[in-house]
C-alpha cells in the first residue's frame, strides 16, 4: 500500500519510528545543488541529462533497506517521480511505502516558481545544501 502524506505528516513519523527510511530519488544535481534532508538516503529515480529509469534503483534500494516492512518514505522534487518510485517497490513487496506530496520544492505558482506553495522547504523542515 502506498500512502500520500505531507511533509510535516512524513517528519513527525521519521521522529516517531527510527526504523523509518527517507529516501531522495532526485538526481545528483537537485540533490547536490537544490538541497536535501539531512540523513536522507539518495537513489536516484532517474537521472540527467537524459531522464532514463536508474536500472539499478530497485536492486539500490533492497541492499540498503532488505526489510521490506519498515516505512519507506520517498522524495523527489514534487511528488511524482517518488510516486513512481513507490509503485517499482510495492510491485517487489516493500509493504509500508510513503510518498511525500509535494516533495521537496512545492507545486509550481502563478509565476512558474517552487518552493513558495508547498513541500519539504516550505514546511520549514531540516534541509542542507553540499
Amino acid at each position: 500500500m502506498i500512502e500520500n502524506l505531507t511533509p510535516l505528516q512524513c517528519w513527525d513519523l521519521l521522529q516517531q519510528n527510527p526504523a523509518a527510511v527517507l529516501v531522495d530519488v532526485r538526481t545528483k544535481m537537485e540533490h547536490l545543488f537544490v538541497g536535501h534532508p539531512p540523513g536522507a538516503l539518495h537513489i536516484p529515480w532517474k537521472e540527467a541529462p537524459d531522464w532514463q529509469l536508474n536500472s539499478n534503483f530497485v536492486s539500490e534500494i533492497s541492499h540498503n533497506i532488505p526489510d521490506r516492512s519498515v516505512p519507506v518514505l520517498l522524495l523527489c522534487r514534487s511528488g511524482q517521480r517518488s510516486l513512481d518510485a513507490a509503485k517499482a517497490l510495492e510491485a517487489v513487496g516493500y509493504e509500508h511505502l510513503i510518498n511525500i506530496v509535494d516533495g521537496f520544492e512545492g507545486p509550481l505558482d502563478a509565476n512558474k516558481q517552487r518552493g513558495k506553495l508547498g513541500g519539504w522547504r516550505f514546511s520549514g523542515l531540516p534541509w542542507q545544501q553540499s
